[in-house]
């Protein structure tokens, strides 16, 4: 594998072939997607190593004392030959990454091959190809965040430590003195907490880019502009907080930080300047210096780094790993964007141009990434799979009249879009409403004439009198029940989504081939609705390919939604986005082949590219952060010299060799649910064909997972029929 890597006696950086590590017990095998370039602390160093001897001795005090002590213990020829061969050595570069999990060690159960992790450490978060990470130096991504913003993780976390060491509080206003990597990312934290604040750098360029991101005002330190955004911002007192994010050997920042903090405010150094505190300022206003011990708790704690052994959250709140964590969760939920820091992105083989224009001035960046060749091939050939039963369906029996229906879950969709569908409908009997709740079932009951009510859901299953189950509870729990639905040999009605995971939809195809039971519907409504059938049926067959443009104006959810718990119930556009492609793979007539999807930070707003068999494309945009009071579905097809226009299930127009428009439908917008239903009635009561073959509910919820996949390795997906 290839490392970046310094001679420090020298100055010579090169890209070196290296073994790659071994995966040792307790940490991981990572393949590095992108890496970050510390364009102070790593350019620091770098800087370091060109200069003379005399030169790296007055930049490193503290390793010249250790010298001393040496040439006292030892002599001087030793401590010389110890001192040259240390030098003479290449040293790694790098301690901030994002990559792939290659290979698990002994112990580590929270990832696994294949997962995206944030990695961090200057031993272990290299600029190379693979590195092993230990425990609690790694951090899973949350869902829907790209790479290149989580290689950010670990400047973040130094950043955030400083933040929580300065203990900001809501109204505060906070000066940041150096306007680099980190000072750019403290400012985002304590804007995202509350605080006002003033940036301050000599680079005009930084400053504006720090107010583009949250900052009140910004200006250079030798300006009187800086002063007077601190008098007017706190009446006169000073800022609450200072925060030292500057470099160098200038003692300007804690001289300026003396003069504009309030008395006992407070004083965090986080970068490494100079600090020969003015004794009577910082006396007088009796200022609180604090030090911010770089990524948080448990940094240089071998048995913390290296042997993986956590602090109690009771009495460390906010550990390395859990700083770590933590801010990847403000990144991928928009709090912070990391987006207008990035000023390049390199190829990791131009890596030794990459640092030498830097150090030259060549290259003006906030922050560099480089990008590895290797996993930018790999990311090109993403896939997800389309599984396929390999069975041989028997032929479905008629079943008795009335059908007799058993609901699993009774919340708000099923008592307000399904139930009352059902309970007014001729030939169908609603048999026994399960819930986890008994005052739930016994609400169902009450208002939809179930004839029983129970938490059992082994003694329904186990009911041959039911002919059909409905899953209609949260996310997480559809493809279990599915499957034990399907392996108890009943026809099945299951609210998207199917699955949340590739897995979990195997599971359920495997259910299918186990039981030779194929009857299943998924709660794909609109492709239903009477207005798009008449649409579809007066743009008539097409001969070319087509594009079709879908846009979904979602709207927020209310604070406490269960759609916003991603990690055990799946991201918002996987609970509900199957609808839409199903929508588009129906009035396409074809299964999608591709998927590409893009967002917005934080992921609320989706762009999503499906691309079909034949050559057709449909693109839905799913937004979060549209005016309320527009449509929510707007829908436009185009093939053939011919518009298909939808606009919300209330009217519909079709374009070509003459024009139609649908009269506006004079009551609620019928987006299906009832046809639907009588459709799957129907299909249970004769023993006919499913109203949606197997293969597409199969291939419309694999293209909904391999948009959260194609989201996070930043590249098309493939869908792959496999066996």
């Amino acid at each position: 594998m290839k490392q970046i890597v310094q001679n420090y006696k020298s100055g010579e950086l090169a890209v070196l072939d290296v073994p790659v590590p071994g995966c040792k017990p307790g940490g991981v095998l990572v393949r590095s997607t992108y890496s970050l370039i510390s364009t102070g602390t790593e350019m620091m160093k770098v800087s370091e190593a060109g200069m003379s001897m005399l030169g790296k001795a007055r930049s490193r005090p503290d390793q010249v004392a250790k010298v001393m002590q040496s040439v006292a213990t030892n002599g001087v020829p030793a401590t010389y030959r110890k001192v040259m061969g240390k030098l003479d050595s290449y040293t790694p570069l790098g301690y901030s990454l994002c990559g792939v999990v290659e290979q698990v060690g002994a112990g580590i159960d929270d990832v696994k091959v294949g997962d995206l992790v944030a990695c961090a450490g200057n031993e272990h978060a290299l600029h190379a190809e693979v590195n092993w990470v230990p425990k609690n130096l790694y951090t899973p991504l949350p869902d829907g965040l790209a790479p290149r913003h989580a290689a950010f993780g670990t400047v973040g976390s130094i950043a955030l430590q400083g933040v929580r060491q300065g203990e900001p509080q809501l109204g505060e206003v906070a000066l940041v003195i150096g306007l680099g990597l980190i000072g750019q990312l403290v400012v985002q934290l304590l804007t995202a907490s509350g605080v006002r604040v003033v940036g301050v750098d000599p680079d005009p360029a930084r400053c504006e880019l720090a107010e583009r991101t949250g900052a009140a005002a910004c200006g250079d330190p030798e300006s009187a502009a800086v002063a007077a955004a601190v008098a007017e911002l706190t009446d006169g007192h000073g800022v609450d907080q200072v925060y030292l994010a500057a470099g160098g050997g200038s003692n300007q920042p804690v001289e300026l930080a003396a003069q504009l903090a309030r008395d006992r405010g407070r004083v965090v150094d986080i970068g490494k300047c100079r600090l020969d505190l003015p004794w009577n300022a910082y006396y007088e206003k009796e200022l609180d210096v604090r030090f911010s011990r770089s990524y948080g708790p448990g940094r240089y704690d071998p048995s913390y780094e290296l042997e993986g052994r956590d602090y109690p959250i009771g009495y460390v709140r906010w550990t390395e790993r859990r700083n770590l964590a933590c801010f990847l969760d403000l990144v991928a939920r928009g709090r912070v964007d990391v987006e207008p820091l990035i000023s390049h992105v390199a190829d990791f083989d131009d890596a030794v141009e990459t640092y030498q224009g830097l150090k030259d001035g060549g290259l003006k960046a906030v922050a560099v990434l480089f990008r590895y060749p290797e996993q930018a091939a790999e990311s090109a050939d993403l896939a997800v799979a389309v599984p396929t039963a390999n069975v041989r369906p028997s032929k479905a029996g008629a079943a008795r009249t009335p059908v007799r229906l058993a609901f699993v879950g009774a919340g708000n969709y099923a008592t307000s879009m399904l139930l009352p569908h059902l309970a007014e409908r001729d030939g169908v009997e609603l048999s026994t409403v399960v819930t986890t709740t008994a005052l739930s079932a016994a609400n169902a009951q009450r208002k939809f004439g179930f004839a029983e009510a129970t938490t059992d859901l082994d003694a329904v299953l186990g009911d041959k009198s039911i002919d059909a189950v409905f899953v209609v509870t949260r996310h997480s729990s559809h493809a279990e029940l599915t499957r034990k639905a399907l392996l108890a040999g009943k026809s099945v009605f299951v609210e998207k989504p199917l699955a949340l995971t590739e897995d979990e939809l195997a599971g359920v195809l495997a259910a299918v081939e186990e039981s030779g039971n194929d009857r299943l519907q998924v709660g794909f409504n609109r492709r239903f609705a009477p207005l798009l059938h008449e649409a579809k049926k007066q743009f008539g067959p097409r001969t070319g390919p087509a594009n079709l443009r879908y846009l979904i104006n979602a709207g927020t959810l209310q604070h406490g939604s269960w759609y916003l718990r991603q990690g055990t119930e799946g991201s918002r556009f996987v609970g509900e986005g199957g609808h839409f492609i199903d929508t588009a793979s129906w009035l396409l007539g074809a299964d999608p082949v591709s998927v590409y999807a893009v967002a917005t930070s934080g992921n609320d707003d989706l762009q999503v590219v499906l691309r079909y068999p034949d050559g057709s494309t449909a693109t839905l945009s799913y937004v979060t952060t549209g005016a309320p009071g527009f449509p929510k579905e707007t829908l436009d097809l185009v093939a053939d010299g011919k518009v298909l226009r939808l606009d919300d299930f209330v009217r519909a127009s079709v374009y070509g060799g003459k024009k139609w428009v649908s009269s506006r439908l004079p009551k609620a917008r019928d987006k299906g649910q009832n046809a639907e239903l009588a459709s799957f009635v129907k299909a249970v009561r004769t023993g006919g064909p499913m109203p949606v073959p197997l293969e597409s509910l199969v291939a419309t919820t694999a293209a909904t997972l391999a948009v959260q996949a194609g989201l996070a390795g930043g590249a098309p997906v493939t869908l792959a029929r496999t066996r």
